[in-house]
């Protein structure tokens, strides 16, 4: 191991996606995280198609995601054994990451005060659905759930009526990075201290937390913003164009960049109706087929490099596949290949930091794949013992 955490000890009682994400980042910076699942494993290992892997060693690519740089052991909560097991860890760790729905470690017989008590240094990250009070407290919470109850899928639908989830679990991605820099903020303070500290989000949070300009749209100008497809609802032109053979996006977030689209592809850049950004906004649907007019004339591939001589950020849209194999994917570590204990070699979507100059991501040389279950128990019952 290496990298700025190296020496910091991570328990990961969280499954699923949000908590699981939160403890990899911390990982990939050379944390070491011992992920502890139920004899059951994390629920995202039955999470498919796709698997990899004959049925009595498959493993999800769900799971894949968010656990690498792990080890993993399989304790019951429920056997006093496991528990005081589980007991001798927190009092040996530095960060604990749970996402039980709200008080659910606590009637496991692990209230806060009991954790405070066996670790005063100990950092709690407890992340949970709707929060941890309130009087939605203990409703389960699921991604797709949140996006819609956060305000998210009124976004990103073509219209009010077209309600439209993000492609990705965009709530517990983001709830598990919150997570962790809270994490990195109490460690520092832990520093100073030498006190630990309970750290509270949740996906609703999240949610709330990723509404950027859409929220105070509301808060500050009392206007509720609705789905506008792929098109920005505060600037003009600013979204995706159809081309002859496939869609273009474009962003002209200033009149300058305005003035080098309209000089590029023939438009006026004097007409009343797009003279500012106001009057693009207001005439967008005018302007969107003005644009889609002169790009249906020629390619993408056409349209592409005028817009780049002319210094108008544009781009296409790439498939999964094609991010993949995109050269500057590769060159900024994206994509890592790490041993798997029963699977051979895995490429996955790798840290997305590098620190300093390194060739390679996150803050360690190389990383762990996916654990299978409980595939370190010994290990870890061995280093307990010493």
């Amino acid at each position: 191991m290496s990298g700025p955490l190296e020496g910091v000890l991570v328990l990961d009682l969280s499954r699923a996606l949000a908590g699981p994400h939160a403890a990899m980042m911390l990982g990939d910076m050379g944390a070491r995280v011992i992920k502890v699942e139920s004899p059951s494993g994390d629920d995202s290992r039955s999470w498919g198609p796709p698997f990899i892997g004959a049925d009595d060693e498959r493993e999800s690519t769900y799971f894949c995601c968010a656990n690498r740089n792990k080890e993993s052991i399989a304790l019951d909560l429920k056997d006093p054994a496991d528990k005081e097991l589980l007991t001798r860890l927190i009092r040996r760790a530095d960060v604990l990451v749970e996402n039980f729905r709200s008080g659910g470690f606590a009637r496991l017989g692990f209230p806060d005060e009991q954790l405070r008590e066996l670790n005063p240094r100990l950092v709690v990250l407890s992340i949970t659905g709707f929060g941890h009070d309130g009087p939605e407290s203990s409703r389960p919470g699921y991604d797709q759930i949140l996006q819609g109850e956060g305000g998210l899928m009124s976004l990103t639908g073509e219209d009010p009526q077209n309600p439209t989830k993000v492609g990705v679990p965009v709530a517990d991605l983001l709830a598990g990075m919150n997570g962790a820099f809270g994490v990195m903020s109490a460690l520092y303070e832990r520093a100073c201290t030498g006190r630990g500290r309970i750290v509270r989000t949740s996906l609703l949070a999240a949610m709330v937390g990723a509404h950027a300009f859409q929220g105070t749209r509301w808060t500050v100008g009392k206007e509720v913003p609705t789905g506008t497809g792929a098109h920005h609802p505060s600037i003009a032109p600013y979204g995706l164009f159809q081309t002859q053979t496939a869609p273009v996006q474009v962003a002209c977030g200033s009149d300058a960049l305005w003035r080098g689209f309209a000089g590029a592809v023939g438009l006026d850049a004097d007409d009343s109706r797009f003279r500012d950004n106001h009057q693009r906004v207001a005439h967008r649907v005018e302007l969107t087929a003005e644009v889609e007019r002169i790009f249906a004339r020629s390619p993408a591939e056409h349209w592409l490099p005028l817009l780049a001589a002319a210094g108008v950020p544009a781009g296409k849209v790439r498939s999964i596949d094609e991010v993949y194999q995109w050269e500057q994917t590769l060159s900024q570590g994206l994509l890592i290949d790490v041993e798997h204990a029963t699977h051979g070699t895995l490429s996955l979507p790798g840290p997305v930091i590098r620190l300093d100059d390194n060739e390679y991501a996150g803050g360690r040389r190389t990383h762990l794949a996916p654990p299978v279950l409980g595939q370190h128990d010994d290990a870890v019952r061995e280093w307990l013992n010493t």
